[in-house]
């Protein structure tokens, strides 16, 4: 079967409503292709953050808005909370999978929100309901006769069979619609994380196409040297002998950390610390978490320790913006929750039909600032 290539949409035109926003990851890769956005988030320290980084938001909790108050916004962005689906968490979202399913085809049949929107406050977890806010949204803007023009979820890879299951419901409501998941150093990211990503755009005209790599997937001890240094480990021939290297953690922060290091992670263990990773500054960041700045840093393999991640660098290794205004409490947990700009940019440019994001793109994000006149005069204090 043959694809078409979906007609692409002027970022110049393109208003972004983004639930569950958290601290700007994907308003700021909006930002740097030309887009509006405005975020709804309910955590009172990333909206700190964002305001500090002069971006439009909403705060409050995403089931008390709806489709109809953002008339301008023709396209939908979210990351629902990733806390029950996680294998970091307790799994309480894995476990009512079918239970979560069961409430997609709920909505798919054309059920009443409020009687739905009962039966989810009896989850064990509230917040494992919350992954249906998108399709209710999205549902709800077509019967407002309003569509979205393109959708963008994101997710941990654990909710890959909702996001399918979305992908059918839009299908057949007009929507061309994929979902995958995506490893973030294929695109550029300094950092190891997987995320389960739907893209979607109204017209079955618009064949959706998933966004392509840029850069080599991370194999361990293959450092970060051409494929020709290591025979074997890299194909000979394809599309990814001809991608780029994975960034590395000594790349990304080179204009803070001298020498080479090892990153311990000193969490996730029960306390065996030969049970903790280790990853060397020449590789990616392992993924990036609300314990961030619990890992240790030593100087070499097993030199002295180093200092720890600041908010900066741990922001740097999600790909934020150098100058990125870290704000408000608990900043580590913004930063392992945050979607990486880096990846949402490649992301959103495959969602507008506009492919791989030019250089100028890019650079734009890298070299990003917060608005001078929307700041506060306080230090920042973690930078």
């Amino acid at each position: 079967m043959t694809t078409t290539s979906p007609t692409p949409l002027d970022p110049a035109d393109i208003h972004i409503v983004d639930l569950f926003a958290g601290p700007g990851g994907l308003d700021v890769a909006a930002h740097a292709l030309g887009a509006a956005s405005v975020g709804i988030e309910w955590d009172a320290s990333a909206c700190e953050t964002r305001r500090e980084a002069g971006l439009a938001t909403k705060q409050g909790d995403v089931r008390a808005f709806d489709a109809a108050k953002f008339t301008t916004a023709n396209v939908l962005a979210g990351g629902p909370p990733c806390q029950t689906y996680t294998v970091a968490g307790k799994g309480a979202g894995r476990k009512a999978l079918d239970e979560v399913l069961g409430f997609v085809a709920r909505l798919a049949a054309g059920e009443h929100w409020p009687s739905i929107e009962a039966d989810l406050s009896l989850l064990e977890d509230e917040r494992t309901g919350l992954v249906l806010q998108p399709l209710h949204w999205a549902l709800e803007a077509l019967q407002n006769g309003r569509p979205y023009e393109a959708i963008v979820l994101e997710q941990v890879p654990a909710v890959l069979p909702v996001w399918e299951a979305f992908r059918k419901v839009l299908h057949n409501l007009g929507y061309s619609a994929e979902c995958a998941v995506l490893r973030t150093e294929e695109f550029g990211v300094p950092q190891t994380r997987r995320r389960a990503v739907l893209i979607a755009r109204y017209g079955k005209e618009n064949g959706v196409v998933l966004p392509t790599p840029t850069h080599r997937p991370y194999r361990k001890n293959a450092r970060h040297a051409s494929r020709s240094s290591y025979p074997g480990l890299w194909p000979s021939e394809g599309a990814e002998a001809k991608r780029l290297p994975w960034v590395s953690m000594g790349e990304a922060l080179a204009d803070y950390r001298t020498g080479p290091f090892t990153v311990i992670s000193n969490y996730g263990t029960g306390g065996d610390p030969k049970a903790r990773g280790r990853r060397s500054s020449r590789e990616p960041s392992a993924t990036v978490t609300g314990k961030v700045s619990r890992n240790r840093i030593v100087a070499g393999e097993n030199g002295p320790d180093l200092p720890r991640f600041s908010f900066r660098e741990a922001g740097m290794l999600q790909s934020f913006p150098e100058k990125y205004p870290w704000s408000g409490k608990d900043v580590s947990q913004q930063i392992g929750n945050a979607v990486p700009p880096l990846l949402g940019l490649h992301i959103l440019n495959a969602a507008l039909g506009r492919g791989t994001p030019s250089d100028d793109a890019i650079k734009r994000l890298e070299q990003w600032r917060p608005p001078m006149d929307t700041r506060s005069t306080k230090p920042q204090s973690a930078s």
